[in-house]
């Protein structure tokens, strides 16, 4: 059976510092559980490592909101697309959960709609609670929350101008009123404005509301462009605000979605750890996620884990579970015809194993996969799993004491060029990011991975055996023998000779779970079984080192082309940048849209948005 991990709650304070550490900063939800794990709370965040930190701030917290934080045990979290999507999903959740420390909401019927009177020259736009079938006119909505339709019709009727007056005030007034003063109306109500051109602007505002609104931004966007040119920069600026506003009136704010039932299925394996999330959607409304941590062989490929795991999720156990018609996964699994053969018959109806979809459905298996590698990267950082490895590691190597600083070095370059060095550093609570250190190797010649070994451990040793520096308990080099044996001659001739040296090297099929160790004072070469804790806290260090290495050698390579944020990027040349540049506003709003958004822009297609979208995050 599938086992849950750091989702479950756990004896003792909730340890915040080190859940806070590798919390993300994307927008999602919150979910806090006490220590019989039940639910306390639901909230959402634009971004989750900030509101969540407040709770754990040391002065200010109301008293309500210490109580709540006095109880917690855990808390899991679930990314989503944007801050509108985190809206949705929280009061989704707080509905079927109902929380004790949530304001419960009330039922669908209270959410708030956007109405376009039926009037037949100047129809208004107003904010309306509950969707009836009186009176006519249109509807939009269902929104998130009210402030999601003030914010909207704020937006409208500073960039059309339409009304938002009743009809009994809209027919009795003789002139204009204050709406019309501060520019938010065009004074219909006294002809100030012809119908043909008002109902142009109610057009305009209804292809807003429904996303068809290219045209409009082209308009804009030019504007913003010859005001620029003719060095009205406050008024392009103005023009520049309006475009972002009405993007962010684009966002789908809609409660109803794509529709559809589906389980998202995501999987994510690092540092002999894989984590499996799954995604509920039920009428097109993402439900909630749950994340399992199973037990695996080093034989089993993600599509043959994935089928086990769909088998025991919806087989094992006294009662099965609820199957929808579409279980989406990210890789082929298998036996998938066979096992959709068997859901189909279980449920009575067709059911299909895919994951080849597109649209909404993507983008669902898109977050599910953000959401898993997020998962796996907290339960790798928790206190616990770091502690009960570093046991594991104390009685592999034979240790005299647990490692409380672990140290491990590895080296990146393009060809020999721009080459740096890396040293990460890890202790009793998982990496200490804030000892990390990177190394320009210089005076080498290029490609020389030795040489380049030596330097950076003679510079790094060298302040250490001077009583400047701290000093590690185990040492890690990334590399085979070769590696290994230069740095133990850095040792011997610093005179260092108390510090276990232990080189990791990939091993023939250089596969995951295969990695040869190495120890430089004995000369033992060694292999742990795949699933040992100890063998994971090597990778986890391993892995980081060269995450490290990669990341400052790209940054020192760009720094060096001193190209633009956009430069560099394969497929996106001067005028995809300038149409990138004039659709946001600038690279500051740019970094903040989602693929889909970036998608929307002239000449961009989604794989390329996809690759602008993994440049500006470095992914």
């Amino acid at each position: 059976m599938p086992t849950r991990s750091d989702s479950e709650p756990s004896s003792g304070k909730f340890d915040s510092q080190s859940f806070l550490k590798q919390l993300t900063e994307r927008p999602g939800v919150y979910r806090m559980y006490d220590e019989p794990g039940e639910i306390l709370y639901v909230g959402k965040a634009r971004n989750l490592r900030k509101r969540v930190s407040s709770y754990f701030r040391k002065t200010g917290l109301a008293p309500k909101t210490e109580a709540l934080v006095a109880r917690i045990a855990t808390i899991e979290v679930t990314i989503t697309g944007s801050e509108t999507e985190a809206l949705l999903l929280e009061q989704n959740l707080i509905k079927s959960l109902r929380p004790p420390y949530n304001i419960l909401l009330r039922d669908d019927k209270s959410y708030p709609y956007i109405y376009l009177s039926s009037h037949s020259d100047y129809p208004s736009l107003t904010f309306r609670r509950g969707r009836t079938k009186k009176g006519g006119g249109t509807w939009f909505g269902p929104f998130p929350s009210s402030g999601a339709v003030k914010e909207s019709l704020n937006i409208l009727q500073k960039v059309f101008r339409i009304r938002s007056c009743s009809e009994s005030y809209f027919r009795n007034r003789n002139r204009p009123c204050l709406q019309y003063q501060i520019h938010r109306c065009t004074a219909p109500c006294v002809g100030y404005i012809s119908p043909e051109a008002y109902l142009e602007d109610i057009r305009h505002a209804t292809m807003f509301l429904e996303g068809r609104n290219p045209a409009i931004l082209q308009d804009l966007m030019n504007s913003m462009e010859t005001a620029a040119r003719s060095l009205e920069f406050e008024k392009a600026a103005a023009y520049r605000d309006q475009i972002n506003n009405l993007r962010h009136v684009q966002e789908q704010q809609s409660v109803d979605g794509e529709g559809g039932d589906a389980d998202v299925i995501a999987i994510a394996q690092d540092a002999g750890v894989v984590c499996v999330v799954v995604i509920v959607v039920r009428g097109g409304r993402v439900l909630g996620t749950k994340d399992y941590f199973p037990r695996y062989s080093l034989e089993q490929t993600e599509g043959e884990l994935l089928a086990s795991f769909l088998g025991q999720y919806y087989f094992g156990g006294d009662t099965r579970r609820e199957i929808p018609r579409d279980i989406l996964v990210p890789v082929p699994v298998e036996g998938q015809e066979l096992l959709s053969d068997a859901l189909s018959d279980a449920a009575r109806r067709e059911t299909r194993v895919r994951g080849n979809v597109r649209g909404e459905r993507r983008r669902w298996l898109e977050l599910a996969m953000t959401n898993a590698r997020q998962t796996l990267l907290t339960h790798l950082a928790s206190k616990e799993t770091v502690y009960r490895r570093l046991l594991a590691l104390r009685d592999l190597l034979e240790l005299p004491e647990t490692p409380s600083r672990m140290e491990c070095f590895d080296i990146s370059h393009s060809h020999g060029e721009n080459t740096v060095a890396s040293c990460v550093v890890f202790d009793e609570n998982g990496p200490l990011k804030s000892d990390y250190r990177l190394y320009n190797i210089e005076g080498v010649t290029a490609g020389d991975d030795y040489a380049a070994m030596k330097q950076v451990l003679t510079r790094r040793y060298r302040r250490v055996v001077g009583g400047d520096g701290k000093r590690p308990d185990l040492v890690f080099i990334d590399g085979g023998k070769g590696q290994l044996n230069v740095a133990r001659e850095v040792f011997e001739a610093l005179g260092i000779s108390d510090i276990p040296l232990i080189g990791v090297a990939k091993g023939v099929t250089r596969r995951a779970g295969m990695e040869q160790l190495m120890d430089a004072l004995t000369g033992a070469v060694f292999r742990v079984p795949a699933d040992s804790p100890a063998l994971h806290l090597i990778q986890h260090i391993r892995d980081e080192s060269h995450r490290f290495a990669i990341t400052g050698h790209r940054a020192r390579r760009d720094k060096k082309r001193r190209q633009s944020t956009l430069e560099g990027i394969e497929g996106v040349g001067p005028k995809r940048r300038r149409e990138l540049i004039r659709y946001f506003g600038g690279i500051q709003e740019l970094r903040k849209a989602s693929i889909d958004e970036m998608a929307k822009v002239q000449g961009i297609s989604k794989s390329l948005a996809e690759t602008i979208y993994a440049a500006l995050h470095d992914q």
